[in-house]
């Protein structure tokens, strides 16, 4: 009888109802593959089909669909994904049966981009796409960009600030959009609180210079973030989990002579508290993107903030960012630091990178059939 290696990695969790495989977990990444045209928008197409669903035949436990628009001003570029309508949610039916047919649990990160939005392709330069832009056939793709305070993401257009009417707006469809995504048969949804986009700006002193009560103090500049973490559990089943990604630092305060007061990782772990007291069963620690700024990238630059997280709060944590070996995930989870681990990069390069990993520990991958007899 063969024998198996012990390993946490390839353990399955469970998070409310829904059990997860494993704990190797594709992470929520871009590919502007929208169609732009009004008609079309939003709207997951062949290339998202067999991109998600390659991923899930190839041994991942989640797969996190891309950054989804709530609303259409919400996308980072005229070729995102959007949830703002039923039609988009029909659209994404097939893809969330795709995913489970080959193994996965089929999840979706919901966003709003903020200030960062109405921008090109990264592989056109990702420059702002202007208001008044011409673009595909003479469709007319940009937009005003909104955020917390009308100051401008560095070489993007200066954003109309949000009323507080229009913030209720923005949480309203943050439910909606969940809603949406437990009718096309996600499993898991997240908010996106990350990477500078809408929700991230506000908790960042840096873009939020507000004054009311969605400014000023971290429960003032965080209140926008627990009221839609609120609103979309509201909606959401109790029984399916709610995931938030966070940006963990700016990465202000590590560079030598910025003085400028900006997200921390303290300031993460106390708004990790708060959101799971408000509903979040995990917390998707990622860091950076609200300004430009150096980074470091040596191989913990992110997640030995998400083993602080996990540490400090106790809520389930997954970690990202340069986990590129079957030994580094296994010890990350292994360890405690991490329940779980987002794959980027990784899985795009080799979408069988889950399964090449289970062989590597020595425990067995979940190939499916039709893959497996030839081995």
């Amino acid at each position: 009888m063969e024998t198996l290696a012990v390993t946490n990695v390839f353990d399955p969790i469970q998070i409310r109802d829904v059990e997860i495989p494993n704990r190797v977990w594709m992470s929520p990444m871009c590919t502007y593959t929208a169609a732009p045209q009004p008609e079309l928008a939003g709207r997951p197409n062949d290339f998202h089909y067999a991109h998600y669903t390659t991923r899930a035949a190839g041994g991942v436990g989640l797969v996190l669909v891309e950054a989804t628009g709530v609303v259409p001003e919400g996308r980072i570029s005229p070729y995102d994904l959007g949830l703002w309508n039923d039609d988009q949610a029909a659209g994404f039916a097939r893809l969330t049966r795709g995913i489970r047919d080959n193994g996965a649990v089929p999840g979706i990160q919901l966003a709003h981009a903020g200030r960062k939005a109405s921008v090109d392709r990264p592989w056109k330069g990702g420059e702002l796409i202007a208001e008044d832009s011409q673009a595909d056939g003479g469709e007319n793709h940009g937009w005003q960009p909104v955020g917390p305070s009308a100051l401008a993401f560095p070489g993007l257009a200066v954003p109309h600030e949000l009323t507080r009417e229009e913030i209720a707006g923005v949480v309203a469809a943050f439910a909606d959009a969940a809603r949406r995504a437990d009718t096309a048969g996600f499993d898991v949804v997240e908010i996106h609180a990350a990477h500078g986009y809408l929700l991230h700006s506000f908790l960042s002193p840096v873009a939020n210079r507000r004054t009311d009560g969605y400014g000023g103090t971290l429960e003032n500049r965080a209140r926008i973030v627990l009221e839609t973490i609120d609103a979309v559990r509201d909606v959401w089943p109790a029984n399916k989990p709610v995931f938030m990604r966070v940006s963990t630092t700016d990465w202000v305060e590590e560079n030598p002579g910025d003085t400028r007061e900006s997200w921390t990782l303290s300031q993460t772990v106390q708004l990790a508290k708060w959101a799971a007291e408000h509903g979040v069963d995990l917390i998707d620690a990622s860091s950076g993107g609200l300004d430009v700024v150096p980074i470091p990238r040596d191989q913990d630059y992110q997640t030995r903030n998400a083993a602080v997280v996990r540490s400090e709060t106790g809520v389930l944590t997954a970690a990202v960012g340069r986990v590129d070996s079957a030994q580094l995930a296994e010890e990350l989870v292994t360890s405690g630091k991490a329940d779980a681990v987002f794959l980027g990069r990784p899985l795009l390069r080799n979408p069988s990178w889950a399964n090449d990993a289970a062989l590597e520990l020595g425990t067995k991958p979940r190939f499916i059939e039709q893959y497996a007899y030839t081995l």
